[in-house]
């Protein structure tokens, strides 16, 4: 379980094939101290396992599968690419974000890119709409950002300076793909609207109604 604030830049320094997988070592700033061997980190939003782990060089290195591959932006990487890296929440700190799994749900493209004020406003194109609200939380690249606006498919977000400076995001250019995780008690409620929501009286204009959806 992550919360979408990331922690740290990483560098993809190398990208080697291992029986059908790739190992993919990444330097960072990271504090790798307390990450151990089989610890998992988020990398632009894909939850990974650390198999391998050099704090003293700031390295680690993570065996990525096919599957995972294919439904996110890693199979994109290159040598030398920055990515957001965040290591997994303890229970007893703080969730400056929302829940992010790190289970990218889909790749998006950036359909939109402009300087208002002192951030940058930039728009998404994504497969399906059907888990973003406005005011809500969405989860790109790893990053929790909060929806300003929604329509569609298409949806908007304001990245503050701060925002920009620690992740990668405003890095990127109009129609480069990202990955996307919505947000998990978006699912969780409709997964129980579709099984248990006529029985209970609770059905989807009642939850947007609410503000739920």
């Amino acid at each position: 379980m992550f919360t979408g604030i990331a922690e740290a830049r990483g560098e993809i320094k190398s990208l080697e094939p291992r029986n059908g997988f790739t190992r993919i070592r990444i330097a960072s700033t990271l504090d790798l101290l307390d990450v151990a061997e089989g610890d998992s980190i988020a990398v632009d939003g894909a939850c990974l396992t650390a198999t391998e782990v050099n704090p003293s060089h700031n390295e680690f290195c993570a065996d990525v599968s096919p599957e995972t591959l294919r439904v996110t932006t890693l199979g994109d990487l290159k040598i030398g690419a920055g990515v957001n890296l965040e290591k997994a929440m303890r229970l007893d700190s703080r969730l400056g974000g929302h829940l992010v799994l790190g289970h990218v749900d889909c790749v998006g493209r950036i359909t939109e890119k402009r300087p208002t004020g002192q951030g940058s406003l930039i728009g998404f194109l994504v497969d399906s709409g059907r888990y973003l609200i406005e005011k809500g939380s969405v989860a790109v690249d790893g990053v929790s950002l909060t929806l300003n606006r929604v329509q569609d498919r298409r949806f908007w977000v304001m990245v503050i300076p701060h925002t920009a400076l620690k992740t990668g995001l405003t890095q990127k250019s109009v129609n480069d793909r990202v990955n996307v995780e919505f947000d998990l008690i978006g699912k969780y409620v409709e997964k129980f609207v579709s099984s248990r929501g006529k029985a209970s009286g609770l059905d989807e204009e009642t939850l947007k109604e609410h503000g739920f959806m």
